[in-house]
């Protein structure tokens, strides 16, 4: 067995570590990806007065515990477990759906003022906030009504930035009805002060995303300094609520894995060999949690089928190399990839951002400082800092505060 492998099995999983204490950094980490609990009152008090009786809404289920249920999708009705989407912190044993309600779950999920503590006891000094219900919004089959959910999402989360606009850093959602109608999404989003928008991994329109139609939104994404995010589980291909067959367990958790990256990867695909990367050099794509230790191999092949087949197939000469878009043009998220931070050297570490994914389940949170301490422990400080904060401010332009800069002790 191989001195690489018996590293990664022999560094410990997170779950291990909860107990231990650790030297704070000497600067505060900025999580690169994390989400809100939408609150009951989020799409029918901010949504448009024609959609009200349409909005998700909170239902409370058969053993006690709350849902939002999204009407419209799959079989008629889509439920997200409230528990489900606030189990940070939790054993993973002790994670269980339709038991919890919204007394029981992170307050921060919703409350800004309360998130800022959870932020302090997580030793961390701000995030890029993302949906949590609005990300299986990404896959309803009515666009006019999905765009009407992401207009009352922004509205609400503008005040929920509002409470610590130093600390808790919004991405806009659009549903892309059209390039028209996402320009001018964009725009707005721009005004309300978030720091970069959140695209459906599929537009709404019959159009992949390198249609030369969507010129526009790429360049006034350029123009108006907002990056361009997708994030897991928003694309309708791989959505459980809308998956025509349902296989056997064992299978159906083996395709939603596999589908959590493979929807990722299929968009990054469309932008290189699409050519979008090649008219907008200057566009920066988010691939939001997906990890990223899977990146060399892919970038490999990326080069690999374009030497070798880009001729029968017909693709155009690039000026770049696939591979070199890929490390010019894209950053990857992720919580605990150990196998992205031991290949460094295939990698370009100023497109890593580290992320605490708070308050889902698979979120490090609140010991996402002992967590850092063991996989990083053989980066140098120049890559730590970077993929712990610099690159997450300088893609975002978000600002540094005294509270950010500074550590603080960790709670125990």
């Amino acid at each position: 067995m191989s001195g690489r492998k018996n590293s990664l099995r022999e560094t410990r999983h997170i779950t291990e570590l909860t107990r231990e204490r650790v030297q704070p950094l000497p600067y505060k980490p900025i999580s690169g990806d994390s989400h809100v609990s939408e609150p009951p009152n989020c799409y029918r008090d901010y949504i448009e007065p024609k959609y009200r009786d349409r909005a998700p809404y909170v239902a409370q289920g058969p053993n006690g515990g709350q849902m939002y249920v999204i009407e419209g999708m799959g079989e008629g009705r889509y439920t997200i477990d409230l528990g489900l989407m606030s189990a940070a912190g939790l054993d993973p044993r002790e994670i269980r759906a339709g038991i919890r309600t919204y007394d029981d779950i992170h307050r921060g999920g919703w409350d800004g003022n309360a998130r800022v503590a959870d932020q302090d006891r997580d030793g961390i000094g701000g995030e890029v906030i993302y949906p949590s219900v609005g990300m299986a919004l990404c896959s309803h089959p009515d666009a006019e009504f999905k765009a009407a959910c992401f207009q009352a999402y922004n509205r609400w989360l503008a005040e929920f930035q509002s409470a610590a606009p130093d600390r808790l850093f919004g991405l806009g959602q659009t549903a892309v009805l059209s390039a028209r109608q996402t320009v001018a999404d964009l725009e707005k989003i721009k005004q309300m002060g978030f720091c970069g928008v959140m695209l459906p991994c599929e537009p709404a329109e019959a159009l992949e995303y390198d249609d030369p139609q969507f010129d526009p939104v790429w360049e006034a994404a350029v123009g108006l300094g907002l990056p361009i995010a997708f994030h897991i589980l928003t694309s309708r291909k791989g959505a459980p609520a809308v998956r025509p067959e349902k296989p056997d367990k064992r299978r159906n958790m083996a395709r939603f894995h596999h589908a959590l990256i493979r929807a990722n990867q299929d968009v990054i695909s469309t932008f290189i060999w699409g050519g979008v990367f090649e008219r907008f050099p200057a566009l920066r794509l988010v691939c939001a949690e997906a990890d990223a230790g899977w990146v060399p191999h892919f970038a490999y092949r990326l080069d690999h089928f374009y030497h070798r087949h880009r001729h029968h197939q017909g693709v155009d000469d690039m000026e770049r190399l696939p591979s070199v878009q890929l490390d010019e043009n894209v950053y990857f998220t992720f919580q605990d990839d150990l196998v992205a931070l031991n290949s460094l050297d295939m990698l370009n570490p100023r497109r890593l951002l580290w992320a605490n994914d708070f308050p889902h389940s698979d979120s490090t949170w609140p010991w996402s400082q002992q967590l850092l301490a063991e996989q990083t422990r053989r980066l140098s400080e120049a890559e730590r800092r970077a993929i712990l904060r610099d690159n997450v401010v300088e893609l975002f332009n978000l600002p540094l505060s005294p509270t950010q800069i500074h550590s603080r002790k960790i709670h125990e």
